[in-house]
């Protein structure tokens, strides 16, 4: 359980660092990354999902055995968001400097599947 402790105590950590900016940002990615963002309230709404997120993590490090079965949807969210840019880089849609963020999330739901699974069950 200190395998998943400490991972989820650094993804947490992490992802706060990454994610409140973008509530600051939002006219900056418009001027340096064209177009501007037309949908507010998808972007600050991406942001505040994510940023949930990260509290989970929190929540999930406090006591990974109790909480073992939201590493599950963890998992999904940081190979979903990869896994995406991934293919949207792929596809000359993103720049490919986007592939440092989607990769070390993919490098974190890698390591919250080995915490999974390094985690007992609780009926165990």
């Amino acid at each position: 359980m200190k395998f998943a402790r400490i991972i989820f105590w650094i993804a947490a950590i992490w992802g706060v660092l990454v994610i409140t900016p973008l509530y600051f940002m939002f006219d900056a990615i418009g001027r340096n990354d064209p177009p501007a963002i037309t949908h507010p309230g998808f972007f600050y709404g991406f942001a505040g999902a994510a940023l949930a997120w990260q509290i989970a993590f929190f929540v999930i490090a406090r006591d990974p055995l109790r909480h073992r079965p939201l590493m599950i949807p963890s998992i999904f969210e940081k190979l979903s968001y990869s896994i995406a840019v991934m293919f949207l880089v792929a596809q000359s849609r993103m720049h490919a400097t986007d592939m440092v963020f989607a990769g070390v999330d993919f490098l974190l739901g890698v390591l919250f599947a080995i915490a999974y699974i390094k985690t007992p069950s609780r009926d165990v």
